[in-house]
């Protein structure tokens, strides 16, 4: 017979190998597998926008509008376009409009969009239209060219706005967000190298602890600090303009610092240095509590005075968690001297609680307060009254506090 092979199935003609001890087959390699994810987002950012006059807009006729300064999210210029007798020439200027419009070359932007009315009572009752947080049912709006808007030619109607809380001093405050939507894929992340954290912070402390290099000394009650003009002067546009400005005492070697006390200038350092609050207990030995927010006062006037705005921040941060009936005058003192307008409202609501008022003004802070900013007395009268709470203001506080004096009619001294 024959020595012909048989194929079977299509398969190739070539002889079948076994494998063998001496000639071991390859193992199959695995399927590759990758993946990559879709990301779809916002990125949001938001104006501020003031009108001031409103009753000096009245008439300037329909569709004829007063715009915001422009602001940009994500590369695109946006204006708030405010018409004070409506947009539509059928609605007769029974109505304000508001809009929001792209105010760059766009194509095809897609952006969800926010305005709110913002209610100026302090009852937070603001007029609000959103695209944020509902479910939309054609998904976001899309601005294709310059001066392409949206928003409400019948946002409010003149007359109602006109006796309503929106409208104070003759002015209207509106916000207005925008969140424009991008999308980028993400692939698998080749890259598997760990990035050491900054350690910029360190090495600067570092240099403020070792006190090598040092070049100008501040002496503060007596106790004396050495630093580094060039840090003091990159970190404080008020040490820049001291040390190097042209005022500057080429002569210099030593500022003497008035109206603080030691521990405080050395917390000061250490925020220029290492870029944190620095431990209050540690620095102070004091009490912890007592320590965080004795401090957070002292330093919130320090970081005004050298125009340390984050320090600022942190440390009316701090003073918000930290309200409390003994601490609440000084307080709210402190963040009027020092323009806090976000400490300033949330001393006023803690004041206001008919539980804490009548304790608030029979303490010690609250004769610092009487004398060092009597505006506020009349501005925490008005607050408790717009809550309906003003029945709880003591006849001590509404005798008494408008002049500044205790109960014995003595003049009380600044303290904090």
């Amino acid at each position: 017979m024959g020595s012909g092979r048989v194929c079977r199935g299509g398969t190739s003609a070539r002889p079948t190998h076994f494998s063998s001890s001496s000639h071991p087959s390859a193992p199959p390699h695995p399927p590759t597998e990758t993946a990559s994810t879709s990301v779809t987002e916002t990125v949001n950012g938001s104006h501020h926008f003031r009108i001031s006059g409103y009753s000096l807009l009245k008439g300037m006729g329909v569709g004829k509008y007063t715009a915001s300064d422009t602001f940009t999210v994500r590369g695109y210029d946006w204006a708030i376009y405010f018409y004070p007798d409506g947009k539509s020439a059928e609605d007769g200027a029974a109505y304000v409009s508001l809009f929001i419009a792209l105010a760059s070359e766009g194509a095809d932007v897609r952006a969800l969009f926010e305005l709110t009315l913002l209610d100026q009572s302090g009852k937070e009752q603001h007029k609000v239209h959103s695209h944020f947080g509902r479910m939309l049912g054609s998904g976001p709006y899309t601005v294709k060219h310059r001066g392409s808007m949206w928003g409400y030619k019948r946002f409010y109607r003149r007359t109602a706005l006109e006796t309503s809380d929106y409208l104070k001093d003759d002015c209207l405050l509106v916000n207005c967000s925008v969140g424009v939507v991008r999308s980028y894929t993400e692939g698998p992340n080749i890259c598997t190298i760990a990035v050491p954290p900054s350690d910029i912070a360190q090495h600067l402390g570092q240099l403020l602890e070792s006190e090598k290099g040092t070049d100008i000394s501040f002496e503060v009650d007596g106790e004396v600090f050495n630093a580094h003009k060039l840090v003091l002067a990159a970190r404080s546009p008020v040490f820049r303009a001291q040390l190097f400005g042209p005022m500057k005492d080429v002569n210099m070697h030593c500022i003497k610092v008035e109206d603080m006390e030691p521990p405080v200038f050395k917390a000061l350092l250490h925020f220029i240095y290492w870029d944190s609050v620095c431990d209050m207990e540690r620095i102070t030995g004091w009490d912890a509590k007592c320590a965080s927010t004795l401090m957070a006062q002292h330093l919130l006037a320090a970081a005004d005075r050298y125009a340390l705005d984050r320090l600022k921040v942190l440390c009316e941060v701090k003073l918000c968690e930290d309200v409390a009936i003994n601490t609440a005058a000084t307080t709210l003192a402190l963040a009027e001297q020092h323009h806090c307008f976000h400490l300033k409202s949330v001393c006023l609501k803690f004041v206001a609680l008919p539980q804490n008022l009548r304790a608030v003004v029979q303490s010690e802070g609250f004769k610092y307060l009487k004398v060092s900013c009597p505006s506020l007395l009349k501005e925490l009268l008005q607050y408790v009254a717009g809550k309906g709470e003003n029945s709880a203001v003591s006849s001590a506080y509404t005798n008494d506090a408008l002049d500044g004096s205790d109960a014995n009619g003595k003049r009380a001294k600044p303290r904090i």
